[in-house]
């Protein structure tokens, strides 16, 4: 089958197209899939062993032993790992149903956000209805998510920061409250001023690095601070002192340290959530770029160049 692998020198490597890798083959608990779309997240450029591709959505052509729940044509949307290829075998536990007249390159944005962002915003972020929330990094595909998931599970106020203001404005129509450009150096006290001088709730961080004192800083006394991502740094000075003055929560998460079992719950629980919010279109992310799948070298370097607002997917 067609499966993008990453080649070159350590520190150099590059997606490519190949033609000669097997076709996965569905063991006890999977589906093989024929991928139809997948979408292109930040975490596909780190050049990890194995196919990259952490969500997509297609039908399902085969069933391993011991999946209740599935059948041959269903048509599916998943978050796990291989999806830049013509056929994946996941397990049954980490898929959704694709929902009536959404179209495949549409259903292959939602995997990664919508678990991703549930774990973050309910499960370790511990919203309450009336709280505020704050996503560090925005604009990403999983910012956007995240900002429509807080609103629906209550939030009373949700603000976006970013490093541009036209962006910042185009999130107001995916529900964004307050929109905080981070290149003033003063913006926890913008932080501050929206949330009535009280410090935010929840922070949800998709940056980290530079950012993390000022997310102390931003916070509300018994605040959480949700570390989603790094892409900032990952590493910087910590305030020792302030974050026991305001007892505030620092959470790390991640999948790559998650059994099969942790992701699955994870899933069962995003679902249990917001899937009717999903079904009926409620909640999702613009496709702002498509690419084919042998032109996967064009759609990693519109990723790097960091202009889109919404989501990059790749066609199978």
């Amino acid at each position: 089958m067609k499966a993008v692998q990453f080649e070159g020198a350590e520190g150099a490597k590059r997606p490519v197209v190949r033609d000669d890798v097997a076709t996965p083959k569905p063991g006890a608990g999977e589906v093989l899939i024929k991928i139809r779309a997948a979408g292109l997240n930040r975490a596909d450029l780190s050049a990890r062993p194995g196919v990259p591709g952490i969500e997509f959505a297609g039908e399902i052509v085969e069933v391993g032993a011991g999946v209740p729940s599935w059948k041959a044509g269903d048509k599916v949307m998943g978050h796990g790992g291989g999806g830049f290829a013509e056929y994946v075998a996941p397990d049954h536990r980490v898929l959704f149903p694709v929902p009536d007249g959404v179209g495949w390159e549409k259903a292959a944005t939602y995997p990664v956000a919508i678990n991703t962002m549930h774990n973050a915003v309910v499960t370790n972020g511990r919203l309450k209805k009336g709280e505020t929330v704050m996503f560090q990094g925005a604009t990403s595909g999983v910012g956007i998510l995240g900002i429509q998931v807080a609103k629906a599970m209550g939030a009373r106020l949700v603000i976006g920061t970013s490093r541009s203001d036209q962006k910042l404005e185009a999130l107001k129509d995916f529900g964004m409250d307050v929109g905080i450009n981070t290149s003033d150096a003063d913006w926890p006290a913008k932080v501050r001023e929206a949330t009535g001088g009280e410090g935010v709730n929840l922070t949800v961080d998709m940056v980290s690095g530079p950012m993390m004192a000022g997310n102390m800083e931003a916070a509300a006394i018994l605040g959480r601070i949700v570390n989603v991502g790094r892409l900032g740094g990952r590493s910087a000075p910590f305030d020792f002192n302030m974050h026991a003055m305001k007892r505030i929560d620092y959470i790390g998460v991640t999948f790559r340290s998650r059994s099969a079992d942790e992701v699955a719950d994870i899933v069962a629980a995003a679902k249990a959530d917001l899937w009717e919010l999903i079904r009926t279109q409620k909640i999702g992310l613009p496709v702002v770029a498509t690419y084919a799948l042998d032109d996967i070298a064009e759609a990693f370097a519109a990723m790097r160049r960091d202009e889109h607002l919404g989501k990059i997917v790749i066609t199978v």
